[in-house]
């Protein structure tokens, strides 16, 4: 932890297979296209979840749509946090 006015801490270097990568991309742009990325992971999670709500072998059954909804409320975070994590990424010293 840092002090409130102390200069911002050395890059992080993230591992991606066997090589270091480091992001030249600014903090402020990963935010701004992370954001949209989430929003459209979001609408297009929506959308595939209705679409398969309404498929007759769940629409028929009360316990397949309780587990459906559990599922499919709670399953957009997979997928969403890579995202999260290379938005907060910091940026190069």
């Amino acid at each position: 932890m840092r002090a409130l006015y102390s200069p911002p801490l050395l890059s992080r270097k993230a591992r991606i297979g066997c090589k270091l990568h480091i992001s030249a991309m600014k903090i402020r742009t990963r935010k701004f296209l992370g954001t949209i990325a989430l929003l459209l992971l979001v609408v297009v999670w929506s959308l595939l979840g209705m679409t398969a709500a309404q498929t007759p072998w769940l629409a028929n059954s009360g316990l397949l749509q309780a587990v459906f909804y559990v599922v499919a409320g709670i399953g957009w975070v997979l997928p969403a946090m890579p995202i999260v994590s290379w938005m907060s990424r910091p940026d190069r010293g």
